[in-house]
């Protein structure tokens, strides 16, 4: 038996080489050490390859997703120059279908038996589902290769090699780099406090800590493409911090308040081309809570992916200054060229893959959402705009939400609820909503693409219109820019 076993590996791997033969662009493949003690998912076998390397086997980390019923899923990471192929051996079944995520970057793929086959041209973060099966999919992160790997001997860097590296805090201090080697694990949490000009960066992986990063009363703050594996909280938490930039980050977290980048009374932040996937809000943008204070304003989430299995992909508005004069604003955001891939949330007070609910004398104005494609999810509502008061965790209610643009937001699915739009009363109103070029199941919802007759236009979009709510108009919009931003190295 032992003998007819390797005969037939061998027989499989033959096929695999010759199925895998396609043409490709020399290039480079870059993969890296896994410590000992790193737990593997076996439900996928994965070789990468391009022209001149020979297939390589990936590690297929075990990550945990979903807090609503935890799920073991995979994820494989690395680096390529040019053009890579993937052979994808799925170990748990016969593959009836297969369907690779984001849906607008339009993925090709070959089946043959078992095995898939993908080429990539660029960096992007992948999702891989056999079978119609989300929580046990594969993910893939890649980047191009690093360029700008800091000297270890440099007095101000931190440089963890390749091995696991257990720390429960630690601390940066201003001017410092924390590199981590593609083999670095980190488990325990990186703390900025009080500190100014920082940067995190590295191809590592920060697992299981109480938190990932902590920003906190800190300037000029950067985090880079490392990985985050189940973190007890939140993945990078703000407070009163300015000038943060967080760049090619991928996270996954399946406990309750695991939420992905928080961030209290922050402003002049820039998040792009992250793929966050968590079991609570995966960007969750605030005022004043616990010991930070202060308006917000000034932030850009961009070219990233947000997969939501349970609360909101984005969040903005609850926790805020309630006190007399010491009320906040959150102003000027921008949210472009996004993909949201889930939203399951039971709890109706807390639906909308975009959620404005603000509370505690907060007020939310000049906001843009733009180029946002929200695939089919499995419960909850597309938009969530209130003036509200929630009592679990505010004192007072909201200001008002004032001159929100969605431009060019596509939704394509079944299972979006109403969506809601309310006011708290005549003097704490929802004003000037602007829905420009929204698409709902390929119809724009505007003079252009429908006749509503008696009917209002957010009928059609499925969005209840409140009691004061003032000034929401529906109008044809400009096509989308091109949607596909590859991950860079920063």
């Amino acid at each position: 038996m032992q003998i007819l076993n390797s005969f037939l590996r061998f027989c499989f791997l033959i096929l695999l080489c010759t199925l895998f033969a396609v043409p490709a662009i020399a290039g480079k493949i870059v993969t890296f050490d896994v410590p000992a003690g790193i737990a593997e998912n076996r439900d996928f076998e994965v070789y990468v390859k391009s022209e001149n390397t020979a297939a390589k086997k990936l590690f297929s980390y075990q990550v945990e997703v979903d807090a609503h019923k935890v799920q073991k899923s995979s994820m494989v990471r690395f680096d390529f120059d040019d053009k890579a192929q993937l052979a994808i051996v799925h170990k748990n079944g016969t593959v009836n279908s297969v369907r690779i995520r984001p849906l607008s970057y339009n993925i090709a793929h070959r089946l043959s038996g078992d095995t898939i086959f993908v080429e990539m041209s660029k960096a992007l973060n992948l999702s891989v589902e056999v079978n119609g099966d989300i929580h046990r999919n594969l993910h893939i992160f890649t980047n191009r290769p690093e360029t700008d790997i800091p000297d270890r001997n440099d007095k101000n860097v931190v440089y963890l090699d390749n091995g696991i590296h257990t720390i429960d805090s630690l601390y940066l201090k201003s001017h410092q780099t924390l590199y981590l080697s593609g083999g670095a694990v980190l488990r325990g949490k990186i703390v900025c406090d009080k500190v100014k000009n920082v940067r995190i960066m590295g191809r590592g992986i920060v697992y299981r800590g109480q938190r990932g990063v902590e920003i906190t009363h800190s300037e000029n703050v950067s985090v880079e493409n490392l990985i985050f594996i189940n973190p007890t909280h939140y993945t990078v938490f703000g407070g009163q911090s300015k000038n943060v930039r967080i760049t090619g980050i991928r996270s996954f977290s399946s406990r309750g308040w695991s939420d992905g980048i928080d961030l209290m009374s922050c402003s002049d932040v820039l998040i792009d081309s992250v793929f966050m996937r968590n079991s609570d809000d995966c960007i969750a943008l605030y005022g004043h809570r616990w010991d930070y204070y202060g308006d917000s304003r000034n932030i850009t989430v961009q070219n990233s992916s947000l997969w939501a299995d349970v609360a909101h992909p984005i969040m903005i508005g609850t926790h805020g200054n309630f006190r007399r004069g010491k009320s906040e604003t959150l102003e000027h955001y921008t949210f472009r060229n996004i993909d949201i891939l889930n939203h399951d949330e039971m709890q109706i007070n807390y639906q909308g893959c975009i959620a404005i609910n603000v509370s505690d004398e907060n007020m939310a104005r000049n906001m843009l959402f733009e180029d946002i494609r929200i695939e089919d999810f499995q419960r909850g509502q597309l938009f969530n705009i209130r003036v509200t008061f929630n009592k679990k965790y505010a004192k007072r209610p909201g200001r008002s939400i004032e001159n929100i643009t969605f431009r060019n937001v596509a939704y394509n699915g079944k299972n979006a609820e109403i969506s809601v739009i309310e006011g708290f009363s005549d003097k704490r109103a929802v004003r000037n909503i602007v829905f420009e070029g929204l698409r709902i199941n390929g119809v724009e919802i505007s003079p252009s693409g429908i006749n509503k007759k008696h009917m209002k236009y957010s009928d059609f979009a499925k969005i209840y219109e409140g009691n004061y709510v003032e000034n929401i108009v529906f109008k044809s919009s400009q096509p989308a820019k091109e949607n596909i931003t590859e991950n860079k190295v920063l």
